[in-house]
């Protein structure tokens, strides 16, 4: 026999089970209510037949009585409809009376143990249909994630953004240190990289007049695998016109603010066993302090060397005082920074593209925000002279080989780009932040892992 090709004029689960509330045990309404979902678990009382139904939104008891429903042919992990009427049981417990059980779709191999749901965590992460099958924390995580993003976008465009695409394939990659994925465009024959950020792309639509502009979608970086990054990864990136480093501070903190009391309703939480609190304003930190607060702030590229080996930090493969400083920064500081946390004034050498201080030409306006001892991401006032950029690009090129920097950007800046703010978000690691997850692959469907 075919099973149905559709079920029409559906109700979530959690709706039927809020209709149920009310009444009182073992009494039922009149009304029909079409559910359908996963059977979980089967009982059997006579010719009473109990199947616990769970779709997206929960689960209900289908109660099946056979001289009604006939014999109920459901095994464990079939998707059934079930048509009845909403009830509690005599136990208070929230069903409906089945009149009609149809299966919609066989399952044809024994479930993992349904009172533990899936444990294994590489099978968990390789098989994540079976993960978000089994267990309903996963489900919850990722509908988390969804409500983050959601959110995201209703506060940016309240805000008067507008949500733009930029190219995934760039015959120039740039935004970032980082290494990328290769590919070839046959008809073009030229070489393509899949982007590391979004970032050129969105500040030449500054100088297009857009004035505040965003991007979520996908970046990818050809490096390593860690708890907290992933070779392709989600990010936000905004620019905002007429704004520099101190408004992007504000927004960000807002942003954080409003998606934790939209999402989890309180900007309080616990992540690896500390209690945080979103609300702004946050600590503020300059990069210099982070660093003397250490007693590894120094410009002298041996001294700071010597200070992280008789510590004993392996300095093998920083080539120079940018690797250095850098190293120092997330080895010793940013584990620290468990509150949520902006650091600022960062040393122009790890800063390509962000203006200078007033006070200080050594220094930048550039910030990075913290929480739970983990970058969340990365913002600074933006460099808008095509001059100064060039020279950016030329003094990053004795830092990577090979990096000769975005030309055609350069051209864009020299028709005039408005003060600008930028600001890229981690959107995996904000999840993780507000899921209490301590790995970027709790909250990233399918993550990278190694074939076997």
């Amino acid at each position: 026999m075919t099973a149905p090709k559709r079920f029409p004029d559906r109700d979530e689960i959690a709706a039927v089970r809020t209709e149920t509330e009310p009444l009182e045990d073992g009494a039922g309404t009149e009304a029909t209510r079409r559910v359908a979902g996963r059977a979980m678990a089967r009982r059997e009382m006579g010719k009473l037949v109990f199947l616990d139904v769970v779709d997206r939104s929960g689960r209900i008891q289908a109660i099946c009585d056979t001289a009604v429903t006939g014999d109920v042919e459901v095994h464990l992990g079939d998707v059934v409809g079930i048509v009845g009427k909403p009830a509690k049981s005599r136990r208070g417990e929230p069903s409906v009376l089945a009149e009609r059980v149809e299966v919609l779709s066989r399952n044809t191999q024994p479930l993992p143990d349904t009172f533990h749901g899936l444990t294994d965590v590489e099978l968990r992460y390789r098989k994540r249909y079976l993960d978000l099958l089994m267990n309903e924390e996963t489900r919850d995580v990722f509908v988390t994630r969804a409500r983050v993003i959601s959110t995201i976008r209703r506060a940016l465009d309240e805000w008067g953004f507008l949500e733009v695409e930029t190219p995934v394939l760039q015959p120039r990659y740039g935004g970032a240190f980082a290494r990328p994925f290769v590919t070839h465009h046959n008809e073009l024959g030229a070489d393509l990289y899949l982007r590391i950020a979004t970032e050129l792309y969105l500040k030449r639509l500054i100088v297009g007049g857009l004035e505040r502009v965003y991007e979520i979608g996908k970046d990818f970086r050809n490096e390593g695998v860690s708890f907290k990054h992933n070779p392709e990864f989600t990010m936000l990136e905004w620019y905002e016109a007429y704004a520099d480093y101190t408004d992007t501070m504000a927004r960000v903190e807002q942003l954080v603010e409003r998606v934790a009391r939209e999402v989890l309703g309180t900007t309080g939480l616990t992540f690896r066993g500390h209690e945080l609190e979103l609300a702004g304003p946050w600590r503020r930190v300059t990069f210099v302090e982070s660093l003397q607060q250490h007693e590894l702030w120094t410009r002298d590229p041996d001294e700071l060397r010597a200070r992280l080996t008789e510590r004993g930090v392996d300095t093998e493969a920083d080539r120079d005082w940018t690797q250095l400083v850098d190293h120092a920064f997330s080895h010793y500081v940013e584990p620290g920074l468990v509150a949520p946390t902006i650091v600022h004034d960062y040393p122009v050498e790890l800063s390509p593209f962000a203006r200078p201080t007033d006070d200080d030409p050594t220094l930048t306006e550039r910030f990075e925000y913290f929480a739970g001892g983990m970058e969340l991401g990365n913002a600074f006032s933006e460099i808008n002279d095509a001059a100064t950029q060039q020279e950016r690009f030329e003094q990053q090129s004795t830092q990577v080989e090979g990096e000769r920097g975005d030309q055609d950007y350069v051209a864009a800046l020299s028709y005039g780009m408005p003060p600008t703010g930028g600001l890229g978000l981690g959107i995996d690691r904000l999840v993780m932040l507000l899921t209490g997850k301590e790995t970027i692959r709790d909250v990233v469907l399918f993550p990278a892992l190694r074939q076997v």
